[in-house]
């Protein structure tokens, strides 16, 4: 497997910053793919931090355990949806816990295998299930749905003008088995336009739908904080805009006491606020992380601490 998984986690100065990593401190790190970040934390966290890893791809699991190793009973490694992330706090006793960690979308671990089907650019089935046992696939939304409901999906999670001319040729393109046949019936559709692969916002959103992810993301976003500590911190990567408004808007919410609309005179949400937003602005990677790791380049990270 390529090393660069480990050797290239994002942001990974700001996330350790951010979520203040200190010696003997509990961690969770729910989406650990290649375990880039994991590994950082348990070294900043030496000698006895505990790390929680939560992922629901068996490959990120397995590959963790490789690279992990060496840090014995300071790591545990769960494969399960980070959906459940307060229950498996809970049961392997991370709470409450010092700091969460949240890097959001597809990894670099399942793009570079084209049997995923993540890929535009290499060639494999229409799958992108980040869990394998998973029973919705790309393949089945694309040859299955009707034109309006393709269209729908594309615009809803792909935020692409173009969506219905795209799914107008794909209905006309079916079968459509493969990544990169995609790829071609949606360029010949949307046309090529500056840098990125037309196909680019289209592939975004299958995936999106195929795994359910922003409702898992909205699932799991009070978890991050029934699970901290007072003073934890929560530190959380998106990807795209849809990721980072949750995120956004989640966090402002929790740092408010009342949150009752603007024409309630009186509160009747009797809400107390839970965190303390760390980030008025999202931090972003430099441009020399952006030149070593291309993929870096949409990352924002939020933080905020558990009051």
């Amino acid at each position: 497997m390529n090393q660069s998984w480990v050797h290239s986690p994002v942001l990974l100065n700001e996330v350790l910053d951010g979520l203040e990593i200190k010696a003997g401190g509990t961690y969770i790190d729910g989406t650990l793919g290649a375990g880039g970040h994991a590994r950082a934390i348990l070294e900043r966290s030496n000698p006895n931090g505990r790390l929680l890893g939560i992922d629901q791809d068996p490959a990120a699991i397995q590959l963790s355990e490789k690279q992990l190793i060496s840090y014995g009973d300071r790591v545990t490694l769960v494969r399960d949806s980070f959906v459940r992330l307060e229950a498996n706090a809970s049961v392997e006793g991370f709470t409450p816990s010092d700091g969460v960690l949240l890097d959001l979308g597809v990894s670099s671990l399942q793009i570079d295998i084209g049997d995923r089907g993540f890929s535009l650019q290499k060639d494999g089935p229409l799958d992108m299930r980040m869990d394998p046992k998973g029973e919705m696939t790309a393949e089945h939304l694309v040859n299955e749905l009707t034109e309006a409901e393709l269209a729908d999906i594309i615009v809803k999670y792909g935020e692409d003008p173009k969506a219905r001319a795209i799914a107008r040729a794909i209905v006309r393109g079916r079968p459509v088995r493969t990544t990169v046949q995609l790829a071609q019936v949606v360029a010949r559709a949307a046309g090529r336009r500056g840098r990125i692969h037309p196909a680019t916002r289209t592939f975004q959103a299958l995936r999106i739908a195929v795994n359910g992810e922003l409702e898992a993301l909205s699932t799991v976003l009070p978890q991050t904080v029934a699970v901290l500590a007072r003073g934890g911190r929560v530190a959380i990567i998106s990807f795209h805009s849809l990721e980072d408004r949750l995120v956004k808007e989640f966090m402002a919410r929790e740092s408010h006491d009342c949150i009752c609309p603007p024409e309630v005179p009186v509160c009747a949400c009797e809400h107390k606020r839970t965190l303390r937003i760390l980030s008025k602005k999202p931090a972003r990677p430099t441009a020399e992380e952006v030149r070593q790791n291309p993929r870096s380049r949409s990352a924002k990270l939020r933080v905020a601490e558990r009051v």
